[in-house]
């Protein structure tokens, strides 16, 4: 017998994902939760384990293939103990027999009503005087009778084929659970093991969004015929790009975005960093103005805690987190990739800078794990190595707030009664206008300016 093994959900959002590797060949014997095909989703590799184990018969998939949830892998064989493949074989024995034993039930049926039509028969030729009106009224009770035995064999019909796995039927008698009353939501449908589990515990089945149809997503407007024009080619859009695509039409929809601009003298900030950098080299680390950003943005939502929140707008409340995670935004052949670096407040900004290091590299070779990018607070998106004087980040939902940086360059500033060459550097904080007010981001913003033109301030905050 054979095993088909499926693209299981492998994150919350994501329905479909690029193939980017096959890690096993037709013929390879593999063992249970043994990774099989690497996907491209969620912004992340994510390496698929086989839900059985067995030989490869055959691969149903290649390379570069846009695989959605429930869509066949590839097929084992029977495995050499057969334990599985021959509980399926009991179930599907069982669930035979239960059906044989209905159709026998039916023609014993059929046949007594072919007993009781000869019977009746018999008796109207032995009273030709029967009044026809009794006649007819039989005739209609036959009818509703017969009908009535169609209506139950075509329930019975439709319960036969019940959209299950023999695994997940003999579950479900197991947990005495009738699984005809199940509603499945799985891909097509489809019943669940979960499902039976939720049937069980007398809870309803969860159902799964469909991020395709999801009401964060702006309204498909139709395309012309551009070729009427000139040439065009059509390119599928990678895994990265479809998550970031996503990401960001929700939080464009759900977010009342503004933002605060304002420009912070980091004269002083660059001699500090100049005198640390042999201490961070020593370390193994490249001390960097994104390491002290995503340090002092720590500090910032420490002393702003309304920016270290997210809005529940179903119960009406502000969720405030105790811990602090700073998102940096990385960008990379693929595409935009938002790693976390986790309880950046309690780190230096060696630590950070080492750190930073790490899971840029892991993001441009394509490593970066789902975790690596989740429970991000703030985000830190730099600009500053490409370009530009100022640009509007979107706030990266459920996030309400995140930091943009341009390009430094020095500028005249009036001091001490005359003009004087400075290092200056654009800052842009987009916020989430539900939780935050207008002078509420000023003085977040102007405060990050002032530590950045005091940079001995971070000594106090975690050192280097």
């Amino acid at each position: 017998m054979s095993i088909e093994i499926k693209m299981p959900q492998i994150s919350e959002d994501a329905e479909s994902g690029t193939i980017v590797e096959i890690m096993v060949s037709e013929g390879d014997t593999i063992e249970e939760e043994q990774s099989i095909i690497a996907v491209e989703s969620d912004k992340a590799s994510v390496e698929v384990p086989a839900e059985a184990g067995g030989k490869v018969k055959e691969i149903k998939v290649s390379e570069g293939d846009e695989i959605n949830v429930g869509d066949i892998i590839l097929i084992l064989e029977e495995d050499e103990n057969g334990e599985a493949q021959e509980e399926d074989e009991a179930s599907e024995d069982e669930d035979a027999q239960a059906k044989k034993k209905e159709e026998e039930q039916d023609q014993e049926e059929e046949q007594e009503k072919t007993e009781k039509k000869d019977t009746e028969a018999g008796k109207q030729k032995e009273q030709p005087e029967e009044d026809e009106e009794d006649k007819e009224e039989e005739e209609d009770n036959n009818g509703d009778e017969e009908k009535a035995k169609s209506k139950e064999k075509a329930d019975k019909k439709e319960k036969s084929e019940v959209p299950a796995a023999p695994s997940v039927r003999r579950m479900a008698r197991e947990m005495n659970v009738d699984i005809y009353a199940v509603k499945g939501t799985g891909p097509g449908k489809r019943i669940t093991a979960d499902d039976v589990k939720a049937a069980a515990n007398g809870q309803p089945p969860e159902e799964k969004q469909d991020t395709k149809t999801s009401a964060s997503q702006p309204s498909k407007t139709s395309l012309p015929d551009f070729s009427q024009w000139g040439e065009v080619e059509r390119k599928k859009m990678s895994g990265i790009r479809k998550a970031t695509a996503q990401s960001m039409s929700n939080a464009w929809t759900t977010v009342p975005h503004v933002t605060q601009f304002d420009k912070a003298n980091i004269s002083t900030l660059q001699e500090f960093m100049e005198q640390y950098e042999a201490k961070a080299a020593k370390a193994g680390a490249k001390l960097t103005v994104t390491a002290v950003l995503v340090k002092l943005s720590a500090s910032a939502l420490r002393a702003f805690p309304k920016f270290n929140a997210s809005v529940d707008m179903e119960n009406q409340e502000i969720i405030l987190k105790k811990y602090i995670n700073i998102g940096v935004a990385v960008d990379t052949e693929n595409g935009l990739l938002v790693p976390v670096i986790k309880d950046a407040d309690r780190k230096s900004v060696t630590s950070i800078a080492l750190e930073l290091g790490e899971v840029a590299k892991k993001a441009r070779d394509g490593k970066l794990s789902s975790d690596d990018m989740k429970g991000g607070n703030f985000t830190v998106s730099n600009l500053g190595g490409i370009g530009g004087t100022n640009f509007t980040p979107i706030v990266y939902h459920p996030q309400v707030a995140i930091l943009g940086v341009s390009r430094n360059q020095i500028e005249p500033v009036y001091e001490d009664g005359e003009f004087k060459p400075k290092t200056m550097l654009p800052l842009s904080l987009s916020y989430d206008h539900r939780a935050i007010d207008g002078a509420e981001a000023a003085r977040f913003l102007r405060w990050m300016c002032q530590v950045m033109e005091d940079p001995f301030v971070m000594l106090m905050e975690g050192g280097i």
